[in-house]
């Protein structure tokens, strides 16, 4: 964020007291209370859609979340002369979600299982829908670049610590990555040719072709201030099942805490308090979770940058995913043996 963004605030009709950076963002204080100076990397057709899913979640006043402040040409977004986009939004007071308060943590799934039922749009000529994203293809993408990477590796000649740790344990999470991929493929061709089905508060496959996810529902987007938890951060927003949202908030929150199965159990009641979940939709969950998706970040991360000097990071990642592998296949052992 530069000087020459803030600049871009005189194209709004508010009055500016004073800003501040934040992180990634320009924080401003203001006679409408605190907004938020981001930059965007969507297009515009996106961001009118953004806008369509929180006028929606506003209007039926369940979740707490940000607004789209227009400019005062009514435009969503300003720019700067080279084109970089920013969005100017609505924000609370607060903190991040304690993801080491169970408590905490169990409210942010029942707001996420309300904001959920918020979430259904049918495209509109002005607005149109998303292209769904599909997992299976997100896998498959990924396997073929886990196995790129071990080729690397293989004819690397002089290899790091880390890179002997990365390549003893490639064949091991290929193989993982290859059977939830196939069990996925499965799950998908099953599900293809099964009836439409829902029960009390669940989305029944018709209606799912209209739903949304949040798309980055995580701690650091779920504030805490004193009006309750507030959601932040939409600009992710894709069309998936709904699923995915509470798969993303559960492996980190899992992850930061060596995969306990009771915690596990604790977050998909309070899912289940507000919104049901399908047969379909556990299956769904259990496949993403399963998929070895921590190791193929790893590998991605250090694929795609300098080799010359490897963080020590990297190589505590790897130790902590190699630790909490028996906790994590335990956990799923245990919770989605039914």
């Amino acid at each position: 964020m530069n000087d020459r963004a803030v600049a871009l605030l005189e194209q709004y009709d508010v009055e500016i007291l004073r800003t501040k950076k934040g992180r990634g963002v320009i924080l401003c204080d203001t006679d409408r209370g605190l907004l938020v100076l981001k930059e965007y990397e969507g297009n515009e057709a996106k961001l009118a859609l953004i806008d369509r899913l929180l006028s929606r979640i506003r209007e039926q006043g369940r979740v707490s979340a940000e607004t789209l402040v227009p400019n005062r040409e009514g435009g969503l977004c300003v720019r700067e002369n080279d084109g970089t986009a920013y969005i100017l939004k609505t924000c609370c007071e607060g903190r991040e979600c304690n993801i080491y308060d169970r408590g905490e943590c169990q409210e942010a799934v029942r707001t996420l299982a309300a904001l959920h039922q918020c979430m259904v749009l049918e495209p509109r000529e002005d607005c149109p829908a998303l292209t769904r994203f599909s997992p299976l293809q997100e896998y498959e993408k990924h396997n073929r670049e886990l196995v790129k990477v071990q080729r690397f590796l293989r004819k690397k000649s002089q290899k790091t610590r880390f890179e002997y740790a990365l390549l003893g344990c490639m064949d091991y999470f290929i193989e993982q990555a290859r059977e939830v991929t196939e069990g996925w493929r499965a799950y998908e061709e099953r599900l293809s040719g099964s009836p439409a089905q829902g029960a009390g508060g669940s989305v029944t496959q018709e209606q799912e072709e209209y739903t949304y996810c949040h798309g980055d529902y995580q701690y650091h987007n779920i504030l805490w201030g004193s009006q309750g938890m507030y959601i932040v951060n939409f600009e992710k927003c894709l069309r998936d099942r709904q699923i995915r949202d509470l798969y993303l908030l559960m492996r980190k929150l899992l992850e930061k805490s060596d995969w306990p199965a009771a915690m596990g159990r604790e977050l998909l009641a309070a899912y289940e308090k507000v919104n049901s979940v399908s047969a379909y939709a556990y299956i769904d969950l259990y496949y993403r979770l399963a998929y070895p998706e921590k190791f193929w970040k790893i590998v991605n991360f250090y694929y795609n940058s300098g080799k010359a000097w490897i963080p020590q990071r990297n190589q505590e990642k790897l130790d902590k995913l190699l630790a909490q592998e028996k906790q994590k296949k335990s956990f799923l052992e245990n919770v989605f043996q039914i």
